[in-house]
């Protein structure tokens, strides 16, 4: 496994520890703020002749950086296990979900159409135009696919890119930066910046030179990115928080519903802006819910994340740890899961909590970890009103053998992505984004490239 290194140093130095040991991975070397805004203006230098290669060529260099990534995809996975506590099942996906969204934008600079627009008197055509830098802020619960939903449709708009990776995290991202360079991107396209987001994040939102902010992470540092970028009317896309609702109807298959919720609360350990962290049960097999749950709970598998089959690995960091045990205080645990023995590392066994009421802490904070609240509905319109109780709309499932009611409960939940019977929410050739206080814009799927671009008219008289 090749521990990446960084050119930076003014900003300090972060130790990446391993979550599973809570021993040291590898030292990082941080950016300072020169050399920030020196990464920055050499993406800014670099975007003239990068903006003007030819739609085929960029292309192909986005297929090269696709092939690369395919060639590491093993060493990448296990980075990610080192440094994130990822299991190694889902960091093989994540690495070759990199792989495939750089492979779905090649195509984009081929394909990324303007219109001609019937006028009188003339012809009028409109263009793509790319913005310029773009600054990607990656989070710490997801580092390799979620760098990969900006930089890549981002690349194929013709912009370029400086990305900085969560200072927890940032080890995959900044070896995906040196894959780049193996794989042809010119010097200065596509530039990993380690730091902390006081400095590079923040320097992001401030130099004139950065055109767009691409930011996932909580709601709250969100709305002051939001807030900084209007200063400058700098565009914006925001992947924020979420408590994404589980709704299960007494006619759906209770024995699938019931297997399918640890996995839905639970993966990554519950560190998931989309984990259906709330699960609504119809009152009238709100007990047999229960009864069938508890052995999918318990049977979840907490594990060493080298492993093949282990199910859920730890949370990030101690102090994670310890925020999401503090909101279990008091609380009323129905179930609870296996968690590793013995270990020094950040393990948190899963919980299933019944909540006092929907004013409940665990019922409306998101605590990112592994806790999931179940409670009651009524009908159809309680399950609705309950689900939409939030500030939140990033996600959520419906489990319903009625796609009728499947469909008018989908069209009336508040939420950006929704599945009837499973949980995948995310796929990248569809859009994903949240309703609400859960972001702003949309990633991934045909119109991506869009976002990264500015529409030019263009009218052409031919009366003269």
């Amino acid at each position: 496994m090749r521990i990446p290194t960084s050119p930076f140093s003014a900003g300090g130095e972060v130790t990446a520890l391993n979550p599973a040991t809570a021993e040291p991975v590898a030292a990082v070397r941080l950016a300072g703020l020169a050399e920030t805004d020196a990464a920055i203006e050499r993406a800014h230098r670099a975007f003239p002749a990068w903006r003007e290669v030819a739609p085929a060529a960029r292309a192909r260099l986005l297929r090269n950086f696709a092939a690369v990534v395919d060639e590491h995809l093993e060493e990448l996975a296990r980075l990610e296990v080192a440094n994130a506590g990822h299991t190694i099942g889902n960091a093989r996906w994540e690495a070759g979900n990199v792989r495939d969204v750089l492979t779905y934008y090649s195509a984009a600079p081929e394909r990324h159409f303007g219109r001609q627009i019937p006028v009188s008197g003339g012809l009028d055509v409109t263009f793509h135009e790319p913005l310029g830098v773009v600054g990607i802020i990656v989070p710490w619960n997801f580092p390799m696919p979620i760098a990969g939903w900006g930089f890549a449709p981002a690349l194929a708009a013709g912009n370029t890119v400086v990305l900085k990776p969560a200072e927890l995290t940032p080890l995959t991202a900044m070896r995906l930066g040196e894959l780049a360079h193996e794989a042809g991107l010119p010097e200065g396209v596509f530039t990993v910046i380690p730091g902390k987001g006081s400095v590079v994040g923040e320097r992001f939102v401030t130099n004139p030179l950065v055109r767009k902010v691409c930011f996932t992470g909580s709601t709250e540092v969100g709305k002051g990115i939001m807030r900084g970028c209007a200063d400058q009317v700098k565009r914006v896309t925001l992947e924020l928080g979420g408590k994404s609702a589980n709704i299960v109807f007494a006619d759906a298959d209770l024995e699938r519903a019931a297997a399918s919720a640890p996995g839905g609360a639970f993966d990554n350990a519950g560190q998931d802006c989309c984990a259906r962290s709330r699960i609504l049960v119809e009152h009238t097999v709100f007990e047999r819910f229960l009864d069938l749950l508890r052995p999918a709970v318990e049977g979840f598998r907490v594990a060493d994340p080298t492993l093949p089959d282990t199910e859920m690995g730890p949370l990030i960091s101690a102090r994670q740890r310890d925020s999401v045990t503090a909101h279990l205080d008091g609380a009323d645990v129905a179930i609870t899961g296996r968690t590793v023995g013995d270990s020094e590392g950040f393990w948190l066994a899963p919980r299933v909590v019944l909540p006092r009421g929907v004013q409940d802490p665990v019922w409306r904070h998101e605590l990112f970890g592994p806790v999931v609240a179940v409670m009651p509905f009524t009908d159809e319109a309680d399950a609705i009103a309950k689900a939409n109780d939030t500030e939140y709309g990033l996600s959520g499932s419906i489990f319903t053998r009625d796609i009728g009611r499947a469909l008018r409960v989908a069209r009336g939940v508040e939420s950006g992505n929704l599945s009837v019977n499973s949980h995948s929410s995310v796929r990248y050739w569809t859009p994903f984004g949240g309703f609400k206080q859960s972001g702003l814009g949309r990633e991934l799927g045909p119109d991506a490239p869009d976002s990264f671009s500015e529409v030019k008219n263009v009218f052409i008289a031919t009366d003269n």
